[in-house]
Parts: C-alpha cells; structure tokens; sequence
C-alpha cells in the first residue's frame, strides 16, 4: 500500500491489495483471483488487459490514472465488479470503485497516542451520533466527549456495506469507508480533530466474515473462503491462504497507518479460523507493532472464549499481542443486578451472582478460557492485569439487540444504575460507555439495515431470535410488535435526542458522570501507573454487598458496596475516602451499615490485609 510522509507525499509501498497512486504519476491496479486465465480493467471506458505475474495475481500500471477516476475489474464473462480493496466507492457496494488520494495535511501530525491506561471509551456509530450521520458533523459532537473526560472513541465499523444505513458488520469493502458517512478525508479530518482534543480513536473492524450483500470474491477468487467451515454469517474466510492472510493485515497496517488511528477493535475473534502454522491474529499483532513503535497503538478484541492466551504481557507488563478484550462476563452479571433479566445469554451467570461479581471484578474474566478458574496469581504467566479488560454496562450489542432497543436508564433503578455506574467508573478496569450514556440518553437504539426483498425477509425474521438471547419480550408484546431493521423510522429513531443533555435529568447525569471521570484522571489512573501486576482479594461480607480491594506497589484501593436493598454492615475501610454515595440518604446509618445502593471507594498507604 502507498506510504504517506511527514509532507503528505505519496511514497510507492510494498502492499499488494488495491489501486495505488504512484509517486512519479499514474497508478497501479492489482486483483487476486483463482482459476481465470485473463482479467480486465475498466478505467475511463476503456477495458485494459491485466497482466498474469503468477501466483493469481493480475496488475495494471495507467500512466494517466488520476485521483477521482472510477474503476472496475471486468471478469472473463464480461461481468465487472468493484476492487475488493477500494479505498472509496462512487456510489454503492455494487459500482465503480474510486482512485484515492490519500495525502491530507495534519493539523496535530505530533500525536503519538497515549497510554492504554488513561482510557476511558465511548463507543459511537457514525450515522446515528448526530442527526447529520457524517464523520464531519460528528466531528463537531467530540469536544463535548472530551470535557466529560471521554479519552477514547471506539467507532463502530465503517467499511462500506450494502445500502445507506447498518450496524457495518456486514462490510464487504474493508478498505473503504462508507459512502454516506463521508469521505476518506472526513474520515481522517474526524481523527485529526479527535487527536486536537487529546481523544484517542479506535475502529471495530470486521475480519470473520464479509456482508451478504455486495461481496463478489466467491465468482472470481472463490479459495477466499473454506469450504469445510461456516461461522454464524456464511463461509468462514481462509487465512491458510497467503493473498489473503495479506488482505487482512494490510487492512489493519492501512487504517492505523494511513488514518492515524489508535487502534482497532476486532469483532468476534473466535469465528477466525486458521491452522497456520502462526495464526493469522498473531502475525497482525507483529506487524503492527513493528510498523508503528514509535506509537502508542493499542488492539482489542471481542471474543467469546475468553482466551487469555491473547493477552497475555511480557515482564514489563506490556501486551505481547493484544492489549484487551470486552468483558461480556462482567456485564451479564451487572445487567442481572441491573434489571432482574435471567434469560438467554444472562441465564448461566444467574446464580452465584455476588460471588460472581466480585470475581469478575477482581481478575476480569469469570470464566478464562471459559473453563479455568479465574483466581489466576501474579506471577502466574497468564496472569492479566486490569487493564486488560474492557468493561462496560451497556454497548451496541447489548442495547440494540433486546426486542425494543431500551437502554438501562429505561430498565433499571435509577439509584442502582447510579451506583453501578460509579463501579464501573472507578474500578481499575478499562470503562466503557455506550453513546449517550454519559447524559442518560432515553433514545433506544435498534437493529437497522437497508435491505431489499429476501435479504430485507431474512434479516427481519431473524430479530426475534436474537431479542431471545438479550431480555426476550415485554408482557403483551408479540413478535409482530418488533420494529422492522429495514424501515427508515427505525434507524431515524436510533439517533441520540442531544436535547436531552440540555434538560435538568441530562444535566445532573451528566455532571455525575463528568465528576466520576476527574476521580478516576486524579486517582485510579496514577494508580495503574504504578505498577501493572496488581494483587486483589475479597473481604467476607453478606450477599448483594462487595468488599473488594486492589494492591498497587504500595497504595491499596478499596471498594465497599452495597447493592442490596436493605442497609449492610460491611467492613470498615482504612485511608482517604476519594468517593461516597449513600443511595438516597445523606451518610451511613449509626450502627455504620450501608443503606441501599451505596458506593465507597478508599485509598489507604497501607498493605490489604
């Protein structure tokens, strides 16, 4: 792929995938394939013979290719389709792809990033951040991000799918972002102005599957694919195959290189097969890490088998591979605490639940590996800190996938959602928040596609299914209440009400979440600082409180909660109190217990004992 210097000067790479401008004019234009023996390029309505350089690949080099011109690849049956490799398209995922330029002078060209530990992350979806729905108009949302203490945004995928409007898992141009979002340069200019105000940005990018719509690589390179394996979304990709192999870690060295990004979040890692002798998430992390060391790039990943493999650190603690991974484990229990809801993907953490909870809180995963016990010791080299779990109480799975789209501020108690917030927030994990969240946002936010005939069927019987496994339905309501993914009314409706944030409920939400992140900048953060092998335990205490404590080098962090709905006697704690809520009561009751739903957290000089 092209390099771009300091200068915004287009410097010839070593990529292989896509159309590259080239330094000295013209461009080059490269395809895959399996199987065909002569392969076209359409450019400016002239079909341009590729040349066979082995191994399926086929070239082009057009001496009066420019910046802007549309192109395609025309098969031998006379079928043209789009660059699988498009850094944009004209129009949509069935069209002509577009030669880009990707020069653009940065406004904050010394930004380097900054430490993992520093992040706190709100996960936001493009079109539906603002009314606008472009990269430009959301660029305009980010100060408001920044003075709430927001340091990082994760962006929901942006590679361009079928239609106007999606969730962007079901990309099928990962190099290109999508059309109605806005071009390559918004793209970037929506990073540069993140990066002006100290936020760091992290793309959800999609390496399991391609969309259904809009994918044409099983007509012409059809070993893309195995044909002995499927994941939930179609034929699982082959990364046995080196030009693919290829595909994907170039995409990753692309977005963060070309973009400047911070890193990326890679969905749904367990539905990436590959028996290669280096597994193919292994040899991406490599890359990226040599491509960009004088960087502070940071890869997350989903995955449901919690493999703690993935991130494991190196003695000074730095991730070898992968920095960290979405807790599921912590957010099924917490939404049980928060709702009552015991179904679907909520029910095998059920019982147990304050037992639960306090492990998830103290070692991350519940389940490592999904077998392990979690009381993995420092000094065990598996062993993960807290920094290596993302943990969050809502995201766009967990809202967007219930029957109806409620977000918990619509679910829960106030003063529970309160306190588990404050939990969330000063924990030594890795917090997250859904879009919204920091104000109190009431906006649901729905499964959306822009699907037509069959696709647009399957698509909808599906939701059912899926609102099984979050929450199931309300009483009354009926699979034909469901709201339709494909009507426009239902992705209008998606979109965050910023007026919200103006009313006396959003202002006080707002403010609490605001105060909670100072805590963290002032406390939490140089305690994680200090040392990354971080020792916890757990003091007895009744069912529905916690009392939990983490040792860094020589300053102890405390926790007591009681999340119950009577007031709890728990452990005292020692050192400076940094936070206190006591529900709807002012202070403690005489005897010292806990009313309902309140939060401490100390600070004590002296060893956990």
């Amino acid at each position: 792929m092209n390099q771009i210097s300091q200068t915004g000067a287009i410097t010839e790479g070593t990529g292989r995938w896509g159309a590259e401008l080239l330094a000295g004019g013209g461009a080059r234009f490269r395809l895959w394939t399996q199987g065909e023996n002569a392969i076209s390029l359409r450019h400016r309505d002239q079909d341009i013979p590729m040349q066979d350089v082995g191994g399926g690949w086929f070239e082009a080099t057009v001496a009066e290719a420019s910046a802007g011109d549309q192109y395609m690849f025309v098969l031998p049956d006379g079928k043209a389709v789009p660059d699988p490799a498009s850094r944009a398209q004209a129009g949509n995922v069935h069209g002509p792809s577009l030669i880009v330029d990707p020069s653009y002078q940065w406004q904050n060209p010394r930004w380097r990033g900054r430490p993992w530990q520093e992040a706190v992350i709100s996960e936001i979806h493009i079109g539906a951040f603002t009314p606008e729905g472009t990269f430009r108009a959301a660029a305009e949302k980010l100060k408001h991000l920044a003075e709430t203490g927001i340091t990082a945004v994760e962006v929901m995928p942006v590679a361009q799918f079928a239609g106007n409007r999606g969730w962007g898992y079901d990309g099928v141009l990962q190099y290109a972002p999508h059309s109605a979002y806005g071009t390559p340069a918004d793209f970037k200019a929506f990073i540069d102005t993140a990066h002006g105000l100290g936020i760091m940005v992290l793309l959800d990018v999609v390496y399991n599957h391609f969309g259904p719509e809009g994918n044409y690589l099983h007509s012409y390179a059809p070993g893309f694919f195995r044909k002995d394996r499927e994941t939930p979304w179609g034929a699982a990709i082959d990364f046995g195959q080196e030009p693919v192999r290829r595909f994907f870690i170039e995409n990753a060295l692309y977005w963060i290189g070309e973009f400047r990004l911070d890193g990326l979040r890679l969905d749904a890692v367990e539905q990436i097969h590959d028996t290669s002798e280096k597994h193919v998430l292994s040899a991406m992390a490599e890359e990226v890490k040599a491509a960009f060391a004088d960087r502070q790039v940071h890869l997350v990943v989903e995955d449901q088998r919690n493999l703690v493999e993935l991130l494991v650190r190196d003695e000074n603690g730095a991730p070898k591979a992968y920095e960290a991974e979405w807790n599921d484990d912590f957010h099924h229990v917490a939404q049980i605490i928060a709702t009552g809801e015991t179904i679907g993907h909520y029910k095998p953490f059920a019982d147990q639940l304050w037992h639960k909870l306090r492990l998830a809180l103290q070692h991350g995963f519940i389940y490592p590996d999904r077998t392990d016990p979690p009381e993995l010791p420092v000094g065990d080299r598996r062993y993960l800190p807290p920094t290596a779990f993302v943990d969050f109480l809502q995201n766009h799975d967990q809202i967007g996938n219930r029957a109806f789209g409620e977000r918990l501020v619509s679910l829960s108690d106030p003063d529970m959602l309160d306190a588990l917030t404050a939990i969330l927030l000063l924990s030594p994990h890795i917090p997250f928040l859904f879009m919204g969240e920091e104000y109190g946002e009431r906006q649901p936010f729905y499964f959306f596609t822009d699907y037509t005939g069959e696709l647009a069927k399957i698509v909808r019987e599906g939701r059912m299914g899926e609102a099984e496994g979050f929450g199931g339905l309300n009483a009354g309501r009926t699979a034909a209440d469901l709201p339709d993914p494909n009507a426009l009314s239902t992705f209008e409706n998606s979109k965050l009400g910023w007026q919200w944030r103006e009313n006396e409920e959003g202002r006080k939400s707002l403010a609490f979440v605001t105060e909670l992140l100072k805590l963290r900048k002032t406390y939490i953060v140089p305690l994680l600082r200090q040392s990354w092998a971080i020792e916890s335990g757990a003091l007895e205490a009744p069912e529905g409180t916690l009392a939990i404590w983490w040792k860094f080098a020589n300053l102890t962090l405390a926790l007591r909660a009681n999340l119950s709905g009577q007031g709890m006697v728990l452990p005292s704690v020692a050192g400076t109190v940094i936070y206190e809520r006591y529900g709807k009561e002012a202070k403690p009751a005489e005897n010292g217990a806990l009313p309902p739903h309140s939060v401490v957290f100390a600070i004590d000089i002296e060893p956990a004992n």
